[in-house]
């Protein structure tokens, strides 16, 4: 069996010794490398050809975003962030995902060494996932800019002025995973100020949801924010689901209302989207558009077929723009999806639909 060969980049000795010792003890994993800072890391990756970089962010010589700007413009690669659990370390991962990292780990800022032996399933879990990633493809569609700030200019997209009249019944409900921050991102700076009210899950920790709002909401022309319970959902208005908690749709009287719980894991996942699809079923049925983005797993595929049947139009990300083909290829499976686009697609998609335009391609 092919192992994925793995180079740690990383300040700390500490921090490289026990994720070399996390990932060599994989069946299907070696660590090939382990660098102290970025410079040292370029030529190993000259000489070692990795599957996987795992980079830290604060480092000498060369922070973790300059490198993964760089990187990503002369040899795009899979890379897994090692962020820490704060307010700023939220802030830059938010900014690494934009520059094209696959996904993140956020370590624990005390209790170091067995916070990161208790990561250590989902280190490997998001490795593996990062190996399978088609980062090239993904990227083939950004902007050659290279610098941290620039990034998330680089759409280039004017949202529409307005929508026109549209039912205040009408919702929008969003899954993704695994690259789903840029895909959400790219989807919703396409919507105009009017837009029905949206509602997403992204599978993400706690701590780091808020950051991620905060960015969609400074790019976007409708308010992005995190959901808090009870809060009446809005038109112009998206929610996204704290991370650690379960997120879903209610209805107080004629109102949409969020409701954030502190639920059990639903397919080991909290927030879930299948929870959150499930509500949108059984609440906005017909008035409701699902869209599934990039992601490892299942979660959210049943729900969506539940969605379907109750009369809601959905919309699966095609694999080619996918960072990962999962979540939406099992919505496919399931009958969830009435149509398969590419991402840039999604929002004309929507706009059209709502605007009252032909489903040719339904199927």
């Amino acid at each position: 069996m092919k192992k994925i060969r793995v180079v740690v980049v990383d300040d700390s000795a500490l921090v490289r010794s026990l994720l070399t010792e996390i990932l060599n003890k994989q069946p299907d994993m070696e660590c090939v490398g382990a660098a102290n800072d970025p410079l040292i890391a370029r030529e190993m990756i000259r000489e070692l050809d990795p599957d996987v970089i795992t980079l830290d962010i604060e480092m000498p010589r060369m922070d973790g975003l300059e490198f993964l700007a760089r990187l990503m413009r002369l040899r795009p690669m899979p890379v897994v962030m090692i962020s820490t659990l704060t307010e700023r370390g939220a802030d830059v991962t938010m900014r690494a995902l934009e520059l094209g990292a696959v996904d993140f780990v956020a370590k624990p800022r005390i209790g170091l060494v067995d916070g990161i032996k208790e990561l250590s399933s989902s280190i490997v879990e998001k490795v593996r996932i990062a190996s399978k990633a088609h980062v090239k493809r993904a990227l083939a569609t950004k902007s050659n800019s290279a610098g941290a700030e620039d990034v998330s200019t680089s759409s280039g997209v004017t949202a529409p002025f307005s929508l026109g009249r549209v039912s205040t019944e009408k919702l929008i409900a969003i899954g993704a995973s695994t690259g789903g921050t840029e895909a959400i991102k790219e989807v919703l700076v396409k919507l105009p100020a009017d837009s029905p009210g949206i509602v997403i899950t992204q599978h993400m920790p706690p701590g780091f949801t808020t950051s991620f709002a905060a960015r969609l909401n400074s790019l976007c022309q409708i308010t992005v924010q995190e959901a808090s319970h009870g809060t009446r959902i809005l038109p112009g208005h998206a929610y996204i689901a704290p991370g650690g908690r379960q997120f879903r749709v209610d209805r107080s009287g004629a109102n949409y209302v969020c409701v954030v719980e502190d639920g059990e894991l639903v397919n080991r996942h909290r927030p879930s989207v299948e929870v959150l699809f499930h509500s949108v079923a059984k609440v906005v049925g017909r008035n409701a558009i699902g869209l599934m983005l990039t992601g490892m797993g299942s979660d959210g595929a049943s729900a969506m077929k539940e969605m379907r049947d109750a009369g809601s139009y959905n919309y699966a990300q095609n694999e080619a723009t996918c960072i990962v083909y999962g979540m939406p290829r099992e919505a496919v499976l399931a009958g969830a999806a009435d149509e398969v686009l590419p991402l840039s697609d999604i929002a004309p998609a929507i706009l059209n639909r709502l605007r009252g335009s032909s489903d040719r391609y339904r199927i």
